[in-house]
């Protein structure tokens, strides 16, 4: 099942079966965009996960962007039943998990070590090739900004970046010593599972299980107490060592009234726990990155476009869709100065400053034309902090004006602007209540034009057909027609994706 690592491509010859984690309501982002980033085939969900097959290499699942992480899947069955059964009983079918198929965990350990291996090089060549250690302070980093356009946001901006020479020196030396040693206790670690891994015994091989527990079986069971049995298990059936600080194999287990799940986190270890969903080129988390891009795939966003965003805050919607469509124009604006610090903070460190222009201006009054926008993409404020409350007719209607016709808008909205708009349309934007991914987005919209994959006409008019259904029925919010409507969660709050489009100019 499994191919030797003969290169830098590696991959499994018949593909492997992985899983993600994925927010509420992101199913769907994630199932499209797995198929067509990935060629992945045998894609199915259950809440909060999607399941996958692929032969991509590690460089193409590290690109996924709707995912929170990934997982080698091990083992995918049915729940255990608590309902009638002794504890006894119960222990035993959980040990079965790890009893029934062993060449399941020893494929999947042997794929595991494989991709370990392959980041390793490729982590080798990279820094070979460019080190960013090497570089001396002052060349090339001091970067002039794009200015702000008033007068208050350059001065604010140039208190902000001035700094003694000798103190930038320090703190990037620091930061260096950091980088190097960390690189070098991640190589030692990968080395060291590496070595245990290949064992044909695997004797040497530690481990650890994190299990999560929900429905019926939390009722009965703790965590720590299935994590105990699953351990047992896996020292009696393998010789492997249990090692809680610092194991070199990380086993997942998740429990619950619909499934059980055994897999194998594949971008994380015990020295550098990253998951997909974390974003090395932001500074200054703002909205989830992962809704974020999920509102950039829906805007049909197309080379030399013009985007905007109005209430840009901190500016993650527009670094995710500069990093997937970069030959944009993309303008952000916001009315608070903290938030365009931040926000230029974050164009900075992910190297977009050239590339976004940032605006401090009302969202009610745009310094643009009628009809010169060709995309809108904007998170509606709803918290504590920043709340809009009644003006959402007002700001849609400003958006509306600086739309062309064609124009697509993205929102994100809280229940009460969802609510709000579904009065002013006088009926509501069809919505699965569930956020099932069975409406998905249109698949050429996931991604930027060089990843799409080559599809059929049926499939094509079989995907529009599906995200249209029902939409031509419902009254536009004047000349904008709802196109799709996805619910999502945000943590303890519930929010909503919808997409617009601009049929006809205001005066008609």
């Amino acid at each position: 099942m499994v191919a030797s690592p003969t290169g830098s491509g590696w991959r499994p010859t018949a593909g492997a079966r992985f899983f993600c984690t994925a927010g509420r309501g992101l199913e769907p982002f994630l199932m499209r965009e797995v198929r067509v980033r990935l060629a992945a085939t045998q894609v199915e969900y259950i809440s909060g996960k999607v399941f996958f097959t692929t032969c991509s290499d590690l460089n193409m699942l590290k690109k996924l962007k709707s995912a929170e992480r990934l997982f080698l899947l091990i083992k995918k069955k049915f729940p255990l039943n608590v309902s009638s059964v002794s504890k006894g009983n119960i222990f035993n079918e959980m040990q079965r998990l790890v009893n029934d198929g062993p060449e399941s965990w020893l494929s999947a350990i042997s794929i595991w070590k494989n991709l370990l291996e392959l980041d390793a090089k490729k982590d080798k060549l990279s820094q070979r090739d460019a080190n960013p250690l090497k570089r001396k302070v002052g060349e090339n980093d001091v970067t002039n900004p794009k200015k702000l356009k008033t007068e208050q946001m350059q001065e604010l901006q140039e208190s902000r970046e001035c700094q003694p020479e000798k103190q930038m020196e320090e703190e990037t030396a620091e930061q260096g010593d950091f980088l190097m040693n960390r690189e070098k206790s991640q190589e030692a670690f990968q080395n060291e599972v590496v070595k245990a891994a290949d064992d044909p015994s695997q004797k040497d091989l530690t481990f650890r299980v994190s299990c999560r527990c929900s429905g019926a079986i939390a009722k009965t069971f703790t965590a720590q107490e299935v994590g105990r049995v699953i351990g047992i298990a896996l020292m009696k059936q393998f010789g492997w060592k249990a090692d809680l600080r610092n194991p070199n194999l990380e086993i997942f287990i998740h429990l619950n009234d619909i499934y059980s799940v055994v897999g194998i986190p594949v971008f994380s270890s015990f020295l550098c726990r990253v998951p997909l969903a974390s974003r090395a080129y932001i500074k200054t988390a703002g909205l989830r990155s992962t809704i974020a891009w999920a509102m950039a795939s829906l805007a049909e966003i197309k080379a030399g476009a013009f985007v905007l965003d109005p209430m840009c805050g901190l500016g993650t919607i527009l670094l995710e869709a500069a990093k997937e469509w970069p030959d944009v124009y993309y303008v952000g604006a916001d009315v608070s100065d903290s938030q365009l610090l931040g926000a230029y903070d974050n164009l900075k460190a992910a190297g977009l400053q050239d590339k976004i222009e940032l605006l401090k201006v009302s969202v009610t009054e745009l310094p643009l034309p009628s009809e010169s926008v060709d995309v809108i993409i904007s998170d509606i404020p709803f918290g504590k902090k920043f709340k809009l409350g009644k003006d959402i007719k007002n700001i849609l209607q400003e958006m509306e004006r600086v739309l062309h016709i064609g124009g697509t808008i993205v929102l994100l909205l809280n229940n009460d602007h969802h609510r709000r708009l579904q009065d002013c349309e006088q009926s509501g934007i069809p919505l699965n209540s569930k956020g099932s991914p069975t409406d998905e987005p249109g698949i050429e919209e996931c991604l930027s034009p060089r990843e799409k994959t080559d599809l059929s006409d049926t499939v094509s008019s079989s995907s529009e057909a599906s995200s249209q259904g029902g939409l031509d029925k419902m009254p536009p919010v004047g000349s904008l027609v709802p196109v799709e409507c996805y619910q999502v969660s945000l943590g303890r709050t519930e929010a909503f994706i919808c997409k617009y489009r601009k049929s006809h100019s205001l005066g008609l």
